[in-house]
């Protein structure tokens, strides 16, 4: 029977649920099961210098495959709901693009294929669901070459098919954010990943301008963009070479965010900026100026709403004198008119000597105390994957003891999908029971969120959109007591559960 047949045939039974051979069945119940905490729990997988996927270049298909889906379980088993996957380290894909050649990360030399050939994003994208992760896409727009990469540039990538937007700077080959053609290049690259693949978010880092490179006498290296800058100049441009850089970013950043909105309006847009806005601010707080350097002024993103979240860098200890975590938590909390979600960034690959696994446990509890903060994302998976100085096995015993939902994006949209109905059979052999669903409409959520109560004990898992059963192999085991199954929006609204208890047996 196929899934249009079956969905007319549950939403028109006149009495749910039959009971199945052997005396078991669900009756509707009144019960309820429990609320899930609301929180993003997400961690960065990076490509780029090959720093946690694939471990190194030049493996095969099927171990780049067990690698990453090694990763995708440890963060199951860590309770996480996120994962930032590195797509783009400069100006090359790990998926496969018409527009940018494949990136040396995945098999050693720029513009080679997997072999045997299998598509990287599309295979974590189809894994992550599966698991119930959320899949963020995540791109550097202007960096067009790493100084890691060690192959010979692919004849396809962007310095040699479009040079005059490629600037040398240090050991960096860097697209100039001043040139509108770099602009279009780069939107076009994420806007056709957002059209091809089923990602649930856009995430950028802290890289727009690079951070300055000095010379051997160790004096800064000035950015190379004076071509791009007379040109605005002859065009009738009156803002300073500051302002014109700080503009060129702002201008890319609200381009995105309106293109990926008009494309998908569910997909996120997130950016993950240095943590520190400017020195002095908040007060007693010093380091490097992003607004000067990078020319990110992170702060007009987020108070203007250009982003769906933001995701600060605030790698530094609690206790940090000049740049205490807490206190900078607090200020960009307060930053936030535009009621968008704060999800820092906490920096677990510091963990070593003088940096215990316990600060990353206090900083989450810092954040969940913190109005206004709504999760965190890890620097990177590697130490988690590690369970470097037992971090794995401390946030599983001290802050991830749930899972959570990610918080909801109101903004977006706020209709509240359906309550589900839901059938319940078994084989013949009575060794596997099904239990299927549907929206009276037929319309299909993001996700489904099924709980289970078994011997007393609540099972929660979160299924794609698409999967509308659930079978439970008997295996000497008992059927669960209590069934529920809700409907969660793309944007991560949640509706009313149907409840089943279940009868006889």
């Amino acid at each position: 029977m196929n899934r249009r047949a079956w969905l007319a045939m549950l939403l028109a039974a006149p009495a749910w649920p039959v009971r199945a051979a052997g005396g078991v069945g669900y009756v509707a119940s009144k019960e309820s099961p429990p609320v899930l905490p609301r929180e993003f729990r997400g961690a960065w997988v990076a490509s780029v210098g090959n720093i946690d996927w694939p471990s190194q270049a030049g493996l095969t298909s099927q171990q780049q495959q067990a690698e990453l889906l090694a990763l995708l379980d440890k963060a199951v088993a860590l309770r996480l709901n996120a994962i930032v996957l590195q797509v783009r380290p400069g100006c090359d894909a790990l998926y496969a693009s018409k527009l940018e050649p494949w990136s040396e990360y995945l098999t050693g030399m720029m513009g080679r294929a997997p072999e045997p050939y299998y598509d990287p994003l599309a295979f974590a994208v189809t894994e992550a669901h599966r698991r119930g992760l959320e899949l963020h896409a995540w791109f550097n727009p202007f960096r067009a070459r790493h100084h890691s990469a060690k192959g010979s540039v692919a004849t396809s990538h962007i310095s040699k098919t479009r040079p005059e937007l490629v600037r040398h700077y240090g050991k960096l080959l860097w697209l100039d954010p001043g040139e509108p053609l770099v602009h279009e290049h780069s939107l076009r690259v994420i806007l056709d990943v957002v059209r091809r693949y089923d990602v649930d978010g856009v995430h950028l880092d802290d890289y727009f301008y690079p951070y300055r490179e000095k010379d051997a006498a160790k004096k800064a290296i000035e950015f190379p963009d004076d071509s791009s800058w007379r040109k605005y100049q002859k065009g009738g441009g009156k803002l300073a070479r500051d302002d014109w850089r700080r503009d060129n970013v702002n201008r890319f950043v609200q381009r995105l965010f309106a293109s990926v909105k008009a494309e998908k309006a569910w997909v996120k847009v997130g950016i993950s900026p240095f943590g520190i806005w400017k020195p002095g601010v908040p007060p007693g707080v010093r380091g490097l100026d992003a607004t000067q350097e990078l020319y990110a002024d992170a702060l007009k993103w987020f108070h203007s709403g250009w982003v769906d979240y933001l995701a600060p860098q605030l790698y530094w200890s609690i206790d940090a004198p000049e740049q205490s975590f807490p206190v900078l938590l607090k200020w960009w909390a307060g930053q936030n008119p535009a009621a968008r979600h704060l999800w820092p960034g906490l920096s677990a690959a510091n963990i070593g000597p003088g940096r215990r696994a316990e600060e990353i446990v206090e900083q989450i509890k810092l954040i969940r105390a913190q109005p206004g903060a709504t999760g965190s994302l890890q620097w990177s998976i590697k130490p988690l994957h590690q369970n470097r100085d037992g971090l794995a096995d401390k946030l599983v015993r001290h802050t991830n003891q749930l899972p959570a939902l990610i918080p909801a994006s109101p903004w977006l949209d706020k209709t509240v999908p359906e309550r589900p109905q839901v059938a319940f059979g078994q084989d013949a052999a009575r060794t596997v029971s099904v239990f299927q669903w549907a929206t009276p409409s037929g319309a299909t959520p993001g996700w489904w969120l099924v709980q289970m109560r078994t011997n007393g004990a609540w099972q929660t898992e979160l299924l794609p959109g698409t999967q509308v059963n659930r079978s439970i192999r008997a295996a000497g085991g008992a059927l669960p007591e209590l069934v529920a199954v809700t409907a969660v929006s793309r944007y991560g609204q949640v509706g009313q559960p149907f409840v089943a208890q279940r009868t006889g047996g």
